[in-house]
């Protein structure tokens, strides 16, 4: 996108929020980089150049502007939409991984070279991995300056710089402000979330449309109680992260998904917002994606009627692996009822922070569910064997699932495990591993919502018919879902 002059001159010019993320615009004359809906004058034309990410312009001595404040635009829809080495850097970088394990230990979970990575992403980004990891550093650190009233030291420790002075010189070079003076500036602005004790309160943005209705009624109508529920207007679930837990409340409001977070270390903080948003698929391109399915006759009024729909991922790939084992041929209420009763029994208890709040366990670790005794499992004999396969493979690692996985490798292996069809593995796909293209021709939903639309109701024409919605079929599958009265489809009241 960024290579496209004219285009991005354009979406400058008409100050076109599609394209936040997408692209970053940095002035030559001012040395600022803003996002393409910046409310200011737009700067004459030679003194604009384009570059791909946030950390590009940093690396290249732009600072960000005041005013559109473009290190909090959405992420770039492209690392959703692709599985290359690039497209899978970037979500494990984004996953706090570089902080964690440094640029060897994300290439190693890539299978490439140091070298190999911090040429590819270079080559396509204009920054390596340490300075995109830079970058998001200095977007956390701004979080807590700006929502919090932490001390400067433990905000600089939270956001994952080694040293105090590094915290400082990056906060001052990024923003053009010290981080005493980014505190009190957030303290003046109107608007600016306000946390209750032991909480930070952030806004998610988002690209327009968005449909809350499918997206947090799967979430809330799929809750497993003690890990999930809907109160107060909010989808709250605990998170087990790796430098402790949290809890989690998100709700929809007007242009943004409030978010409320409780960490016992503060350390996993880049890595809990970066998992919200991947559940919520929040980076995705709407506009994209609808007008590819607009192209099929008999979708189009579905799409029309409700823009926006995205697709309800997880915050953990493994538990939802699990969950879907669960609800093979049965039921939402039997699947929920299966999975309260492993968590009730192999769920590590947390404390709510809301004393009203009916938060109590995370979901088991595979390395709790592989001790299981398969005869307690109120279950099929078949589906006892294929739960304890799964999570045999996940604990010994030779099934790995994540938000890094090669979609088609991934299937591959989910395919090998005994129990898992088509259906299985096309779901854990779609909402686990987060492929926009997965698709579910054999499900009773999808069948039935096509047979009443008039689109081919077998598989295989299916199948064939949904090969002009790729790469989006799993945001048709969202669409087809939607014709159904089914709760999935609805917030809660």
């Amino acid at each position: 996108m960024h290579t496209d002059t004219e285009r991005c001159v354009r979406a400058v010019q008409s100050k076109d929020a599609r394209f936040d993320g997408w692209f970053f615009t940095a002035v030559l004359t001012t040395r600022i980089y803003c996002r393409p809906s910046c409310p200011a004058v737009p700067p004459k034309v030679e003194n604009m150049t384009f570059l791909p990410s946030a950390a590009a312009c940093q690396q290249a001595g732009f600072r960000a502007c005041k005013r559109c404040r473009p290190d909090t635009s959405p992420g770039s829809p492209e690392w959703n939409a692709r599985a290359d080495a690039v497209a899978r850097a970037m979500r494990l970088i984004q996953d706090g991984v570089v902080d964690r394990e440094g640029v060897p230990g994300l290439a190693a979970r890539l299978g490439y070279s140091t070298r190999q990575v911090e040429r590819q992403l270079n080559a396509e980004l204009g920054a390596g991995p340490l300075a995109l990891a830079r970058a998001q550093r200095a977007q956390t650190a701004r979080l807590l300056i700006e929502t919090s009233a932490l001390p400067m030291g433990d905000v600089a420790f939270a956001a994952g710089f080694a040293s105090i002075r590094s915290f400082n010189d990056t906060v001052r070079k990024v923003f053009a402000l010290s981080p005493s003076e980014l505190r009190t500036r957030a303290a003046r602005r109107p608007g600016t979330p306000s946390s209750t004790p032991g909480t930070l309160s952030l806004r998610l943005p988002y690209r327009a449309p968005l449909n809350p209705s499918n997206l947090f009624g799967h979430l809330a109508a799929t809750a497993v109680p003690g890990v999930e529920e809907w109160r107060g207007g909010a989808y709250r679930r605990t998170l087990r992260l790796p430098y402790g837990t949290g809890t989690v409340a998100l709700s929809p409001q007007d242009g943004h998904i409030g978010c409320q977070l409780a960490l016992t270390d503060l350390r996993d903080l880049t890595i809990a917002i970066s998992r919200c948003r991947w559940m919520l698929d929040l980076d995705a391109d709407p506009v994209a994606v609808d007008e590819q399915l607009r192209g099929d006759p008999l979708l189009a009024p579905l799409v029309d009627r409700a823009p926006g729909r995205r697709v309800p991922r997880t915050v953990d790939a493994a538990e939802f692996a699990v969950r879907a084992v669960l609800g093979q041929q049965v039921s939402t209420a039997a699947a929920r009822t299966h999975a309260a009763r492993l968590v009730t029994a192999h769920g590590e208890p947390v404390e709510d922070p809301d004393p009203d709040g009916g938060l109590t366990h995370l979901f088991p670790s595979p390395q709790a569910l592989a001790a299981l005794d398969p005869e307690a499992l109120a279950l099929p004999r078949s589906r006892r064997t294929t739960l304890t396969t799964l999570v045999g493979a996940l604990a010994d690692g030779s099934l790995p699932l994540g938000i890094d996985s090669d979609w088609e490798a991934a299937r591959a292996r989910l395919a090998g495990l005994p129990g898992f069809g088509p259906w299985t593995t096309e779901v854990i796909a779609m909402r686990a591993l987060g492929d926009p293209d997965a698709f579910l021709p054999s499900d009773l939903g999808v069948r039935r919502a096509a047979a009443g639309l008039g689109l081919p109701s077998t598989p295989a024409a299916l199948t064939g018919r949904a090969a002009a919605w790729r790469p989006w079929r799993a945001y048709a599958v969202q669409y087809l879902w939607a014709t159904d009265s089914h709760p999935i489809n609805h917030l809660p009241v």
